[in-house]
């Protein structure tokens, strides 16, 4: 053991001299403090369960929208479903539209986008989380619907605006090579911008485009990586699942993947974001003594159970234990 441990403080010395090392690990290890498999696993479970309620209102709105242009129709809801690799194909085949007539249609179609809501909440959950928002600071029923229904209306001009970008780089056979990495470029600085935009709306604090933007750019690089091998990772793991017997748990378990995958992409980018801006870093690996970057990220943990506004909670840290006073 004493060897065991003379080594792992070596190891700890040398991450904690080099920044980038330090950097990382002091993302991986708030990612642990703040149980990021968990926030993940909630987001996949209210993804999915939101995922069809929002196409079914995305291909009802679009019936009406664009009544009398399938084509448009078709090349919007294909630029939503390219985002899921292997098993956009068979979730296309399922989604119809709300049926009904004036009031009835409306109000189906409210309610339908309700329910779809349960991804943004869970993100804004998963934000605020990461971010140590004092309990008393976290947004009221209508504040965190607005702020849902402000996400859901961004990730909408994300998918309008891939479509378009789709069609100018792909429909047109007469670009040359320099035009086309020009759309690409131009997607990718989108995207950032989507995701930062993303990052300052579920978050219940005041952040600068300065906050959020180097996790945007880790997040939009993320994105694009795992569009590029994701299917064949989720091939992979589906791979043997007969279709006549497995199609739809198969279908299920690579959806449920999926959104699991680009969670974890996302909220390591939100972690790089708080770990850059409250400077929490470098963090130890093993415990005592601890670092300054330990002492300002659990004084942070700490002040998110304050859930009145005329409570204060202070952290009192030292080497060998932490009181917590209120």
């Amino acid at each position: 053991m004493p060897d065991l441990q003379r080594a792992l403080r070596r190891v700890d010395e040398f991450q904690q001299r080099h920044r980038p090392f330090a950097f990382v690990f002091a993302v991986v290890k708030k990612f642990g403090d703040d149980q990021g498999g968990n926030l993940c696993a909630i987001i996949t479970y209210y993804g999915f369960m939101s995922l069809f309620p929002l196409l079914l209102v995305l291909v009802t709105v679009l019936g009406f929208v664009l009544q009398g242009h399938p084509g448009l129709q078709h090349d919007i809801l294909n630029s939503a479903l390219t985002d899921f690799p292997v098993i956009g194909d068979k979730i296309r085949k399922n989604v119809g539209s709300v049926r009904g007539n004036g009031v009835g249609l409306a109000i189906g179609i409210v309610f339908t986008f309700y329910g779809g809501l349960g991804l943004a909440n869970a993100a804004q959950d998963a934000m605020n989380r990461i971010w140590e928002v004092p309990m008393r600071a976290r947004p009221g029923f209508v504040p965190r619907i607005l702020r849902s229904l402000a996400l859901v209306g961004t990730i909408g001009l994300g998918i309008i605006v891939t479509t378009v970008l789709s069609g100018v780089g792909g429909g047109s056979a007469n670009l040359g090579g320099w035009v086309r990495v020009g759309v690409v470029v131009v997607a990718f600085v989108l995207n950032v911008g989507l995701f930062g935009l993303a990052f300052r709306v579920l978050t219940a604090r005041d952040l600068a485009w300065g906050d959020v933007w180097p996790g945007a750019v880790v997040a939009a690089i993320g994105w694009e990586v795992l569009q590029a091998v994701g299917g064949a990772f989720v091939s992979h793991q589906l791979k043997g699942m007969s279709e006549s017997v497995y199609g739809v748990f198969a279908t299920v378990i690579g959806l449920l993947l999926w959104i699991f995958l680009q969670a974890r992409v996302v909220l390591y980018a939100a972690e790089v974001n708080v770990v850059r801006s409250g400077r929490l870093w470098p963090r130890s690996i093993a415990p005592p003594p601890l670092t300054d970057g330990d002492k300002r990220a659990y004084e942070a943990y700490a002040a998110t159970e304050e859930r009145r506004p005329d409570e204060r909670v202070e952290v009192d840290i030292g080497e060998a234990a932490k009181q917590v006073h209120r």
